[in-house]
């Protein structure tokens, strides 16, 4: 049985008339009843009874105008999806996020898909190191990925430039420099120091050395916590002090303090894909995020 021959079914089951069936179906009356009578036969039972003023449906005819009908609506809804896939418009995008791009890039860029490709499946997944983003964009784990990008080189992906921002001191409420505007980063070379992980495990540490040892000192001691989050935690638990970028400001705790650096240190963020073999619904996503910091707004 072919899809044609179900929809001749259909046809002269609701026009009742071979002549007003085969106009609507622009064919000829007799190619139209010499199809049906083939099909009767391969299916070896009437479909249809026939007099000369009027077509009727047999007890067969029903049972397969029902499964034709739900076999072509089937048909109809592959259609839209194939054709959502091949726009970007349905699917599945997995995003991944340095810990920074998680307090204030990730909400916005979930509300836009979610406003703008509703049948895009997203998976987000934030708080993560830039190591674990490179390894999981390579093994098809991520689409993309939100990360700092100023350390990467020669990784085999496509990585586009998004924002530069500046590195803030993050104090905990109650210390000595918490109340002034801005300050010398060689101020805090006596203090303990809250960094992300280090033996390459997370860029942002070895990014916090180097300013540290342009400002003339080498932090000590370390406490090495693996999330943004529990780093300012620390901060705030009276641990140490932070290097953290300016986008950090937007998770607010009681008890820390950001402030500028007198220095203008900087990182970058970027965004990461595999440079062939994306989907139709993940190129729209990138697009979407690159035109979003673009324009000012998703900058701390």
């Amino acid at each position: 049985m072919e899809l044609r021959q179900i929809r001749y079914v259909l046809a002269l089951a609701e026009e009742c008339h071979f002549g007003r069936a085969s106009e609507r179906l622009h064919m000829a009356q007799s190619a139209l009843s010499q199809q049906l009578k083939q099909l009767e036969h391969e299916l070896g039972t009437t479909l249809f009874t026939r007099s000369t003023r009027r077509v009727e449906l047999t007890e067969a005819g029903r049972r397969l105008v029902a499964h034709g009908r739900s076999i072509l609506a089937e048909v109809e809804r592959a259609e839209e999806q194939m054709a959502q896939l091949a726009t970007g418009r349905s699917g599945r995008v997995s995003i991944g996020f340095v810990g920074t791009a998680t307090y204030d890039v990730l909400p916005q860029i979930a509300r836009r898909v979610r406003e703008q490709l509703p049948d895009v499946s997203l998976e987000l997944h934030g708080e993560l190191l830039n190591p674990e983003l490179v390894e999981g964009l390579r093994d098809g784990t991520y689409d993309l990925a939100l990360l700092r990008s100023d350390s990467l080189k020669d990784i085999g992906l496509t990585v586009t430039a998004l924002r530069s921002e500046r590195l803030v001191a993050a104090l905990p409420a109650g210390h000595r420099l918490a109340d002034r505007s801005r300050i010398a980063l060689a101020e805090l070379a006596d203090e303990p120091f809250v960094v992300h992980p280090s033996q390459g495990r997370s860029s942002m540490h070895g990014r916090v050395l180097v300013a540290c040892a342009r400002a003339g000192f080498v932090p000590a001691p370390l406490t090495e916590v693996g999330e943004t989050s529990t780093l300012v935690v620390f901060v705030a638990a009276g641990h140490g002090v932070a290097l953290v970028p300016a986008s950090v400001q937007s998770l607010r705790l009681d008890r820390v303090v950001y402030v500028p650096l007198a220095e203008t240190e900087t990182v970058t963020l970027g965004l990461a894909r595999r440079p062939q073999h994306n989907s139709r619904a993940t190129e729209r996503i990138a697009a979407m995020v690159e035109q979003y910091m673009s324009s000012g707004i998703g900058h701390p």
